[in-house]
């Protein structure tokens, strides 16, 4: 469209040029007609007035730099526009990325708390199914034992009564034998029943250890993992590095007190920092199991 205005403008300022010099250089004037007199008139020739084409062509040179100047500017215009849409489109995509990364953080922690409740979930069922077998192995126990203490006294009461019958003369040693060793017997019984008492008590008391033990273990990887996610590394300085803490901790999990034990410092640091930004950590409500982990030690170890 630009190439044609100045075709255009070229064209038209050269019919005005070619009509100028029509006009200046045409002889339009009659042949002169004789006069009775014979007289010499002398005529002045006909100046031409030159175009000045210089002038012509920076005319031309100044429309044809405007026209560029403003095609320029369109440029430009159009140029900054872009550069706008593109600096709001990365601006988009970074805020959709900020909240894309926030929605995969919320849904982590809702996958990992529902981990950690079926893991609890799993622990009460395998309690509660231990002390239904202790139960039942209770009663059988117990069935049998009636049992035997039931056929004894028969066997007993019957041996008895043979030998009232076959031996009156010797029924007072018989008696006494009776006597003697039916209080053997029952101090076997209480003895057999004392040490079944015990082991009940020492199983009793393994299980219940055995719970805390496994208590323990599963908070101290919550407690762990709740580091880990607000732990600051840098794997140049941090990467391969341990670091050794105690966590003195209150019975809602506040965090009272951090001690930072062998390891690297810049670890122990971040650990440190990264355990007071959590404020809370995760305890158990069991008294027992809390006992043994307000004061807790841990190694914190960077995972990449």
């Amino acid at each position: 469209m630009d190439k044609k205005f100045v075709v255009a403008l070229s064209l038209s300022l050269f019919l005005h040029l070619a009509m100028a010099i029509v006009l200046l250089f045409g002889d339009f004037s009659a042949p002169p007609k004789p006069t009775p007199k014979a007289t010499s008139v002398e005529m002045k020739p006909i100046q031409a007035v030159a175009v000045d084409r210089s002038k012509l062509q920076a005319q031309i040179n100044k429309l044809q730099k405007k026209k560029a100047d403003a095609k320029a500017a369109e440029h430009k215009r159009i140029k900054d526009l872009e550069k706008r849409a593109a600096t709001a489109k990365q601006r988009r995509a970074k805020e959709e990325a900020r909240i894309k990364n926030l929605e995969q953080q919320r849904k982590k922690k809702v996958k990992e708390k529902k981990a950690a409740d079926a893991a609890a979930k799993k622990s009460r069922a395998r309690a509660a199914a231990a002390e239904k077998i202790r139960q039942q192995n209770e009663a059988e126990k117990k069935k049998a034992e009636k049992a035997a203490a039931d056929a004894k006294a028969k066997r007993l009461k019957e041996l008895a009564a043979a030998k009232k019958a076959k031996d009156l003369r010797r029924k007072k040693a018989a008696e006494r034998r009776r006597k003697e060793q039916t209080a053997r017997e029952r101090a076997e019984q209480d003895s057999l029943l004392e040490k079944e008492m015990a082991e009940e008590m020492a199983s009793r008391q393994q299980a219940r250890r055995q719970q805390m033990m496994s208590e323990i273990g599963r908070f101290t990887a919550l407690i762990t993992q709740t580091i880990q996610r607000n732990l600051i590394t840098d794997r140049s300085t941090m990467e391969g590095k341990s670091c050794k803490l105690t966590i003195s901790l209150a019975p809602s999990g506040f965090v009272t007190n951090v001690v930072i034990g062998k390891g690297e410092r810049i670890l122990c640091e971040a650990a440190k920092t990264a355990i007071y930004k959590a404020g809370t950590l995760p305890v158990s409500k069991d008294p027992e199991v809390f006992k043994e982990m307000k004061t807790i030690s841990l190694t914190v170890i960077p995972e990449y």
